[in-house]
């Protein structure tokens, strides 16, 4: 009996001592190569996606600015957006069923291989690759479009997003040509260098801003929208890194819009009305020049066009600008 209270004592001591394991990083990858890091803490008070949370809940999308104060300029900057030639002046979906609008994003896992990308325009302020890419990443507007051509890929295995402007696969190999490219760790808040773009034109991530099925589906959208104004001025608001206008009365990049709280969503119903109760909670941030007050989902055959066309009622003089910081000019 003696024997066993000793046994059972020591193996008690020995447990509460012994170093916990440790996952052991790897070495960065080759091109060809999939990357294996250590295993990420995954935040589930955010939003989720690919078992990663994208961007601690901290991060400036992910944050609530229905109290935050109101930007000195906000009645100038809705009456700049509005002064668009031939805009109707209210909220439009650029996404649906359709899947030649949005933008489509795809997750992989952490065996995906990486392979070289070729920058041929913004290499200077490009994160060099090689990115995990697969052969048959959706592009937005499909293979053959003329457009942004942007490519979204999130590695489920290191909670890292790849994306790419303006994205053509090489003929003759593994990799892609773009004209910029960034990466973005989801477990930071680390902006990219100040004066950088990134594969949009405010330096901001693309992936975080999008109107996803998934989540309309669940019943929210915890973080803000990206959405585009016919013009901006040479200037951003973090978490912008870039700007890319010139008129000094219009927004900024990074300028950030909430619903006003006296809006009356009551005859709302479905997909748009969960669309638009994250715009008065989380807000909208420009994120590019294009038509005024669309806002980005991404690629989807489940969106109902019918549902969506509700939002084609809000006026865009019933959202207001939020203070969120000063506005900076490049170096």
């Amino acid at each position: 009996m003696h024997t066993l209270l000793r046994f059972t004592f020591v193996l008690a001591l020995w447990l509460l001592v012994s170093p916990t394991p440790r996952p052991r990083p790897e070495a960065s990858p080759a091109a060809g190569q999939a990357l294996h890091l250590p295993l990420i803490r995954r935040d589930s008070s955010g939003p989720m996606l690919g078992g990663c949370a994208v961007f601690p809940a901290d991060n400036p999308w992910n944050q609530d600015i229905s109290q935050y104060p109101l930007h000195p300029n906000s009645t100038q900057f809705i009456a700049d957006i509005n002064s668009q030639p031939g805009n109707t002046q209210k909220l439009h979906a650029d996404f649906g069923a359709n899947p030649d609008y949005g933008i489509p994003y795809v997750v992989v896992p952490g065996t995906q291989p990486y392979v070289p990308i070729t920058f041929t325009a913004y290499g200077d302020e490009s994160d060099p690759g090689p990115y995990p890419i697969p052969e048959d990443a959706p592009i937005e507007g499909g293979s053959g479009s003329d457009g942004d051509r942007h490519v979204l890929v999130l590695n489920s295995g290191n909670c890292t997003l790849y994306e790419m402007y303006r994205a053509f696969k090489d003929p003759d190999g593994p990799g892609w040509f773009a004209d910029s490219g960034a990466i973005f760790d989801l477990s930071s808040n680390a902006l990219r260098p100040e004066g950088w773009t990134s594969a949009d034109a405010a330096g901001l991530p693309i992936l975080p801003g999008l109107a996803r099925y998934d989540e309309v589906a669940a019943g929210a959208i915890r973080h803000a929208l990206r959405f585009t104004v016919w013009r901006t001025q040479y200037g951003y608001i973090h978490p912008a890194t870039h700007a890319a206008g010139s008129t000094p009365s219009a927004p900024p990049m990074g300028l950030r819009f909430r619903l006003k709280a006296s809006y009356d969503l009551s005859s709302y119903t479905g997909q748009a009305r969960v669309i638009l109760d994250a715009l008065k909670k989380y807000g909208m941030i420009v994120a590019d020049n294009g038509s005024s007050w669309f806002i980005t989902g991404a690629s989807d055959l489940r969106w109902d066009d019918e549902d969506l066309d509700q939002l084609k009622q809000v006026p865009g003089d019933q959202f207001e600008v939020v203070d969120t910081g000063p506005i900076l000019t490049p170096p």
